[in-house]
């Protein structure tokens, strides 16, 4: 059986990554954008990963330019803008496809796992992916969700 382990993805500096070093840990999975309109979910991205990392949880974001061109061209603008303003130390990545043909492999899985409410694809920046430490997607979160609000989602995957 397929989980988010069996993926590898791009890093910041062009080099590849397997999901894989992750295993175990619960993960949320996130698209991004840094001229979005939700930028200011990065905050609360953050606080989740401080008041959870130390019990395994790991954060991963996937800067893309799917929806109305809300990124920036430059890995290091987006990055630079992730750690200034909003003080994010959780691993990003790579810009990638998160909808359409290009689509990077990892989010047609994800996106095949947990279908969204209107769309099975991604419908906008900051749709949000919770893992489970088995490398099963359990939930999906609409772009318009508070990160805060997947709290008790969380907590659940430390009980299990």
């Amino acid at each position: 059986m397929t989980t988010v382990y069996d993926f590898t993805v791009q890093t910041t500096d062009g080099g590849q990554q397997t999901l894989q070093q992750y295993d175990g840990h619960p993960m949320i999975i996130v698209n991004t954008a840094s001229k979005c309109g939700f930028i200011k979910q990065f905050k609360e991205l953050q606080q989740l990963y401080e008041e959870y990392k130390d019990q395994g949880l790991v954060i991963l974001g996937f800067p893309s330019d799917n929806f109305n061109n809300q990124e920036f061209d430059n890995i290091e603008e987006t990055l630079n803008l992730c750690q200034v303003n909003y003080g994010v130390t959780f691993p990003m990545f790579a810009k990638i496809d998160v909808k359409g043909d290009n689509a990077d492999p990892l989010f047609t899985y994800l996106t095949e796992q947990q279908k969204g409410l209107l769309t099975e694809g991604i419908k906008w920046n900051f749709t949000k992916f919770l893992i489970d430490p088995n490398g099963q997607v359990v939930e999906r979160f609409a772009p318009q969700t508070n990160p805060l609000k997947m709290q008790k989602s969380i907590e659940k995957l430390f009980i299990e």
